[in-house]
């Protein structure tokens, strides 16, 4: 089989494509034969040995994908040959077969296609589990959403409505606002043109935002925590602007509000049950045309370097993917 190798770490053009031998099951384990696997920010990183998780060389990177069971382990039960699926597996996904444990996979309805089902694991999951489970959102409460137009920012904008809140798109550029606006967004904020925390406040009456869902960092998490409503709850979920932004705690103080950290990887491995009852509502959503999951592009397996710098240039709206 055809994959996708990271030797030392590099760049995205110091991957390489090669030939591996196709997998084997063990006991528990399942074989899928990928039709299509997610791109994330953390990708960049992991290849230069930059991310929290640093996996053995040589590996392939990419971590959700969706596609079919060709083989099953010893033991495995719920699973057989030709189920859809889809999953996560920390790293991994950038080859034309994966082999994996069967309890990480979720089966998926053939309402649901391929590509859609790829970008879900990641995005979604740790959207629905920040919002629900460690933000705690509410009918009627004001979430605000930072970087928008990723992925994440999508995911957030498009459960926020399905939960029931006012939701407020903060992005980068006047395209990217209007992307959000089309997929739900009630109100939205070029933080590139406007003061954040001035435009935040104008949007919900002096009140702040009760909720603030922030995967950029750098220096907008600031100006969105001084927006920040009477006990809100600012979720950290990552730093995709590169730098880790240092907070005043007085700020914390005054607005007796919350600063939530979100790890849904840790969140899978701790609460596997949960985890489970969450994708499988996700699921659902996607395959009723709730959630659009939507796929900015396509790309073939040889172009997961340029599908990369394509995510560190910030050139994707919604999910890329690439198709082995």
């Amino acid at each position: 089989m055809k994959a996708i190798l990271c030797n030392a770490p590099g760049g995205p053009d110091d991957l390489v494509l090669a030939e591996l031998p196709d997998p084997r099951p063990a006991p528990g384990e399942a074989v899928v034969r990928v039709a299509a696997a997610g791109l994330n920010f953390f990708d960049t990183l992991i290849i230069a040995g930059k991310y929290q998780y640093k996996p053995a060389f040589p590996f392939s990177p990419l971590a959700e994908f969706a596609g079919t069971v060709e083989h099953v382990g010893q033991g495995v039960a719920a699973l057989k040959p030709g189920d859809r699926v889809m999953g996560y597996a920390g790293h991994g996904a950038a080859r034309e077969r994966l082999v994996i444990a069967a309890d990480r996979l979720t089966t998926i309805p053939d309402a649901l296609d391929f590509d859609r089902a790829a970008g879900l694991s990641i995005t979604y999951g740790t959207t629905y589990y920040a919002l629900k489970d460690r933000g705690h959102l509410k009918a009627g409460e004001t979430l605000a959403v930072l970087g928008a137009a990723g992925g994440t920012g999508l995911a957030a904008i498009e459960i926020g409505k399905l939960m029931g809140a006012r939701v407020i798109a903060c992005a980068s550029s006047d395209e990217k606002c209007a992307f959000a606006k089309r997929h739900g967004a009630d109100a939205t904020i070029n933080y590139d043109k406007d003061d954040l925390r001035e435009a935040l406040k104008a949007a919900t009456g002096g009140r702040g935002a009760d909720v603030i869902y922030d995967p950029v960092g750098g220096r907008y998490a600031e100006s969105a925590l001084r927006a920040i409503a009477w006990e809100g709850r600012f979720l950290v979920i990552g730093f995709a602007a590169g730098e880790i932004p240092k907070m005043p705690l007085n700020l914390v103080l005054l607005k007796s509000c919350d600063v939530v950290g979100v790890f849904w990887g840790a969140f899978t491995e701790r609460e596997p049950a949960q985890q489970a009852r969450n994708m499988e509502q996700i699921v659902r959503w996607c395959a009723d045309g709730q959630l659009s999951a939507h796929v900015h592009a396509a790309y073939a397996l040889k172009d997961t370097p340029q599908a990369l710098k394509d995510i560190a240039a910030r050139r994707i709206m919604g999910k890329a993917i690439v198709r082995p």
